[in-house]
């Protein structure tokens, strides 16, 4: 059975409480045969796609009610097709190891649907894995026959046993010293929010994580590890190395060494932001991506040099002379925060559901509700949301490097206006399948096809602005919607919102990529340079007959466009 928090959990010794009947018991069983360790098949570059496996399948009408919110539910053929349109590289499960509520939630009538709060690393939660490792390992095989691979989100930053008011469940009870960090005066280091930091630099919790992470390798056949709160694992007597044990031996392990890892680069410590500071080959969530590009769609002045830098892969971040790809993976949302269409319909925060008066989760969200806050039945209002919603879609799926999706925010998954729905197991998260908005996903799937098709978008090199080895075309060139080049005073003009990111490099042979984009809400012509023998085209052919820079590009959208080969032009010739 699941963790269930007692205030039992929590009395010590002394007050002479027997907790034995609260707590689960464990069964020792044989592991199945190890997996033959295959190759991720997912590659720097792809579509991350965020899966609160609870949440995504408890209200899907084609999973059987037995198996809804299960990781079996992963495998059913309905969600391997959903996840295929799109064009999904890997799923990252959000934690599935077995967890617990936090103390303040059961009064409230609440529970844990984030998973983020974990009793034991290598146990899988039984309401998630009701057939144990079997199950999370079939499923990850299915889904690698479909060509998809699988990410685990684990947490070894805390545990919830909490602060020094928590239940003793594991840990506590084994080494309290060794396993937590503590303050010279013995109180318990809280670099994570919860109130208890695990103590990465132990030689003993080095072993457990790298022990934990070879597990799911070798047993379930994972492509991969996002690590929560990262910086935890590589601070050293509490300040963050790059070079920490724990991290080196992770990418230096035999099993882990080609694992796709993704790192969280901040907690709330000393020093705690480490966006690009962690060593190759981790990637990292990039938050400067998130803000600058909701910074530019909610219209603020001045945005537009960021929001290149941001479309070109983060290389004022990753750009090292040690390193020469970027470990950017872009998003917009996450599972912590407003979700994609809520940040178009709330300029607030609403966490009233969570008990907390209001008083949790950001303030800043940096969204905007096009007028009204919340819901609203004016049309107008409606198809500006819509546009703004789709604006933000195809702005992911033009960066550069790898990209990462929440699920749902691809057919406009909506909380309410909720940033902070971790207690919420309820419709408020869990995925509204009935009720999605399918134009919306028709256009996430076209734009899914569109970034397959050009590879240009997925390269994960830095850009220079001159052409590569065997080209004579430029990697990249910005331009204006006249088709000049970008000058200074563009880039600083802070009424600019349009730009034109110009691709070419290596395949340039076969067509240039342009990614147009019109942040204005006027509508505004688009000139393109041409080439000798070539076209433009819509790179998006579905939307040829709104898309194409033959007539005005509208307001706060972005279109594509790609060159292909025809009749003889006339060289520079402005198509």
């Amino acid at each position: 059975r699941p963790y269930a928090y007692h205030w039992r959990l929590a009395a010590r010794r002394n007050e002479g409480a027997d907790t034995a009947p609260l707590m689960p018991k464990a069964v020792a069983k044989t592991l199945p045969k190890q997996l033959p360790v295959l190759p991720p098949l997912f590659r720097p570059g792809g579509l991350v796609y965020e899966v609160p496996v609870r949440a995504f399948t408890m209200l899907h009408p084609d999973i059987p009610e037995r198996q809804r919110g299960t990781i079996a539910a992963l495998a059913h053929p309905a969600i391997i097709e959903h996840l295929k349109k799109l064009g999904v590289g890997a799923v990252e499960l959000m934690p599935v190891t077995a967890s617990i509520d936090e103390r303040h939630l059961p009064p409230l009538g609440l529970s844990n649907a984030w998973g983020y709060n974990p009793v034991t690393f290598m146990a899988l939660d039984p309401r998630l894995a009701p057939g144990g490792l079997t199950e999370l390992r079939d499923t990850v095989s299915a889904l690698r026959k479909a060509g998809i691979g699988t990410i685990l989100d684990l947490v070894f930053n805390h545990t919830g046993e909490s602060d020094r008011l928590g239940p003793t469940l594991s840990l506590r009870g084994l080494d309290n010293r060794a396993y937590y960090r503590h303050e010279p005066d013995g109180r318990l280091v809280n670099d994570t929010g919860t109130g208890n930091t695990v103590a990465c630099d132990h030689p003993i919790v080095a072993e457990m994580v790298l022990d934990t992470l070879r597990h799911f390798v070798r047993h379930a056949g994972v492509d991969g590890f996002r690590f929560d709160l990262a910086p935890i694992l590589g601070r050293i007597d509490g300040v963050f190395e790059p070079a920490a044990p724990l991290l080196k031996a992770i990418a230096d392990d035999p099993v882990l060494a080609d694992r796709v890892l993704i790192s969280e680069p901040w907690d709330i410590g000393p020093d705690g932001y480490q966006l690009g500071n962690f060593p190759a080959p981790f990637l990292e969530w990039n938050d400067r991506y998130r803000d600058d590009v909701r910074r530019f769609w909610r219209g603020d002045a001045g945005m537009v040099g960021a929001l290149a830098t941001r479309l070109a892969g983060s290389s004022d971040v990753f750009a090292k002379a040690d390193q020469s790809v970027n470990r950017t993976v872009n998003f917009i949302a996450a599972h912590d925060g407003m979700t994609l269409a809520d940040l178009v319909a709330y300029e607030r925060k609403h966490n009233a559901a969570n008990g907390e008066q209001n008083r949790d989760g950001h303030n800043e969200n940096l969204s905007w509700n096009n007028g009204v806050e919340g819901e609203t039945s004016d049309t107008g209002i409606a198809e500006d949301r819509f546009n703004d919603r789709c604006a933000l879609l195809a702005t992911l799926f033009a960066s550069r490097g790898t990209i990462m999706l929440t699920a749902g925010d691809e057919f406009g998954r909506t909380q309410k206006g909720n940033n902070n729905a971790y207690a919420q197991d309820n419709a408020i998260t869990w995925l509204d399948w009935a009720g999605r908005d399918l134009k919306l996903e028709r256009h996430a799937t076209a734009l899914a096809a569109m970034r397959r098709a050009a590879p240009a978008l997925s390269g994960t090199d830095f850009l220079t602005g001159e052409p590569p080895a065997g080209s004579d075309v430029p990697d990249v060139a910005w331009l204006t919607e006249t088709g000049a080049p970008l000058g200074e005073a563009d880039w600083h003009d802070p009424r600019r919102h349009r730009l034109v990111m110009l691709l070419g490099g290596a395949g340039a042979s076969d067509g240039r990529f342009a990614v147009i984009v019109n942040g204005d809400r006027r509508q505004s012509m688009f000139t393109l340079p041409g080439r000798d023998g070539f076209q433009w085209v819509p790179a998006i052919e579905a939307a040829a007959d709104a898309a194409d820079i033959a007539r005005p590009v509208p307001g706060r959208a972005v279109i594509f466009m790609i060159e292909r080969k025809a009749g003889r032009a006339r060289a520079g010739k402005d198509l």
